[in-house]
């Protein structure tokens, strides 16, 4: 079923990192929920060699570090995430992302790393990331950087990893969160277990005194050829009282920054329309309080 000429199955990043280096045509494979996928469809034609990560223990927390930041495991599966209690309190678009992935025999055994390195725009975990502006940590045998998320898809499919580079852990900065509220929403044309048709990741923080919007953050998947942000939407909201009328104008200035295209699952003009929609739809289901304490 599967061509696999060689297979590394390790349990320490060093050593993963030391094959990487001398062995840099290795594929990375954890969860396997993407690349076995590909190889069935005839991806790869030749033999291909695979590097198991699976078994590296120092890649699968999720913990706060000192300065507030949370750090999550490259290797962290869907259902980790989903009942992280760190998570549960600070992230919970990220956790109703998570929850949205497949179904539990996927969310089993799918890494947040993986979801992120296949550098799909449909990923789940992306537009949450993306509203979070989380840090990838990329490693080395040698080195290691700190790379922006807006800065790691490249294109289609296309990432900024370099050879012989693994991602490690994902650091969501404490200026990010805190203070901050959210949601998930993701569109699909079934219910259950279906790639996503948009989705969308609202991070917010409100100006109690006034009821206006102080910060906002938009994350889109499936909106462009890559995750993104709607910058115009976000720069709009600033100051913008939080009301219906507020929210609908945010939500316009939303389809501004999409790059929507037409493909089998939707229509350029019907993805600009979930846009509209669905930005609306996360940020009046989550401000209803605001807006029901200046209607007493």
């Amino acid at each position: 079923m599967f061509d696999v000429k060689k297979y590394y199955d390790v349990d320490n990043l060093g050593v993963a990192l030391s094959l990487l280096s001398k062995e840099p045509h290795l594929i990375v494979i954890a969860g396997g929920t993407d690349v076995l996928i590909k190889m069935q469809h005839g991806w790869n034609q030749e033999e291909t060699e695979l590097l198991g990560i699976n078994r590296i223990a120092e890649l699968k927390g999720i913990r706060m570090l000192d300065n507030g930041d949370i750090e999550i495991g490259a290797l962290c599966n869907f259902n980790q995430i989903e009942e992280d209690a760190t998570l549960q309190e600070n992230i919970i678009p990220l956790v109703e992302a998570a929850a949205s992935i497949g179904g539990p025999q996927i969310r089993n055994v799918a890494t947040i790393g993986g979801n992120i390195c296949n550098g799909v725009t449909s990923a789940d975990s992306a537009s949450t990331l993306f509203a979070y502006d989380a840090k990838l940590k990329l490693s080395t045998e040698r080195s290691e950087r700190i790379v922006p998320i807006s800065e790691f898809y490249m294109g289609p499919g296309k990432v900024a990893l370099e050879s012989g580079e693994l991602l490690t852990h994902i650091i969501i900065p404490k200026e990010s969160y805190e203070g901050y509220q959210g949601r998930y929403i993701k569109f699909a044309r079934r219910k259950a277990m279906d790639i996503a048709t948009l989705g969308v990741s609202v991070n917010y923080r409100i100006d109690e005194a006034s009821g206006c919007f102080e910060d906002l953050r938009i994350g889109l998947g499936v909106a462009g050829p890559t995750p993104l942000r709607c910058i115009e939407a976000e720069e709009y909201a600033r100051g913008t009282k939080v009301s219906e009328e507020g929210i609908a104008g945010i939500a316009g200035k939303a389809v501004l920054s999409s790059h929507a295209r037409t493909s089998w699952r939707a229509s350029k003009e019907y993805r600009e329309h979930l846009i509209e929609e669905l930005v609306a739809e996360a940020l009046l289901s989550i401000t209803d309080g605001v807006r029901g304490e200046e209607d007493e």
